[in-house]
């Protein structure tokens, strides 16, 4: 039945409307509840986890195997690891990004056969390498080059003209091996997130400070770079997550200060191997849970402007113009920043 309104207009009735019912999303639920159900149960009653050897007591008066002291001792390894390695693999990505966008055949072949050669090669492969790359030379210093060459021409056996060496097996071993081929191998990553980067920017806005008599450097670091970071951050921060559960690999040059390592040391020692691993597993949950939280910041504050917050704000700004109020100030590349 419909009604009359004062205008003689016959009014609907209102929608009776069903909801779509979902069968299937409740026997998920259901099917995931038994699941954890059981997962839970495993945990809590299987013996074999030996929660007490992980967070209490190792025995003999030691603390869990979390919390003694040469696995901090790792764990400030494995954090700083993770900051160099990325230092330089962001550093060189940049400079590698910028090579393969240059108009130089030279520069953008070299940029490409780095990432070509470092993206193949696997990272425990390369740490391996490095750890293994003072078979190659004996010393290493600074001075005149290939002075033994140049001495034997002369007839001078001993010439040398090194200011200072250091053996090439003191030098490049360890943590500088380690964190070389991570940061080398990360490189040839980032290289290609900046350059993606980059060319999301569009060109018109490189032409038009080009036209207000901006240098190229000075357009690449006030102009594209901040526009493209929208871009480079979300690829970067999840990079810098693979690299520190990354830093594990360094175990095998064999790198001590590192948190792996000492946690193997512990299953070595104790013949404990389960509880130990579950250990190493929590650790890396535990870091890599930070550096997501603050991933999600970093990313929102790069993406101001863009998405759904942004189109609001030019909408806000929109209707206030043609109320003939003040426009609302956007953040972001094309706005006056919030």
């Amino acid at each position: 039945m419909t009604t009359e309104t004062q205008s003689g207009r016959a009014r609907p009735e209102a929608i009776k409307a069903v909801p779509v019912r979902h069968p299937g999303r409740w026997v998920a639920i259901a099917v995931l509840a038994v699941l954890a159900a059981m997962f839970l149960h495993l945990v809590l009653t299987n013996d074999r986890f030996n929660w007490r050897f992980i967070f209490v007591t190792m025995g003999e008066g030691k603390r869990g195997a979390m919390f003694t002291g040469p696995v901090l001792e790792g764990l400030r390894g494995t954090l700083l690891l993770t900051v160099v390695a990325m230092l330089i693999g962001v550093g060189l990505g940049i400079v590698l990004a910028i090579m393969r966008l240059s108009t130089n055949p030279v520069l953008s072949g070299v940029a490409f056969v780095y990432t070509w050669v470092f993206r193949a090669v696997p990272r425990l492969v390369l740490a391996i390498l490095f750890g293994n790359l003072g078979i190659l030379w004996e010393r290493i210093g600074l001075g005149l080059p290939f002075d033994r060459q140049i001495g034997n021409l002369f007839g001078i056996h001993d010439l040398n003209a090194q200011f200072y060496s250091i053996k090439a097996t003191d030098l490049l071993s360890g943590f500088l091996a380690g964190a070389l081929a991570l940061g080398l191998s990360e490189a040839a990553y980032m290289a290609e997130i900046v350059r993606a980067g980059i060319q999301s920017v569009d060109e018109g806005q490189s032409e038009a400070a080009a036209a207000l008599g901006l240098a190229r450097g000075q357009v690449l670091r006030r102009i594209v770079l901040p526009q493209a970071m929208r871009v480079i951050v979300p690829p970067t921060g999840n990079e810098t997550i693979a690299m520190v559960k990354d830093t594990s690999l360094v175990a095998f040059v064999p790198v001590s200060f590192e948190l792996f390592f000492q946690l193997q040391a512990i299953s070595s020692r104790t013949f404990i191997v389960l509880p130990v691993l579950i250990a190493a597993c929590l650790w890396y949950l535990i870091i890599c849970s930070v550096l997501m939280v603050v991933q999600f910041f970093v990313e929102r504050h790069f993406s101001r402007g863009y998405g759904t917050a942004g189109k609001a704000r030019m909408r806000l700004s929109g209707l206030s113009a043609e109320q003939g109020g003040g426009a609302v100030p956007t953040s972001g590349p094309g706005g006056a920043g919030a």
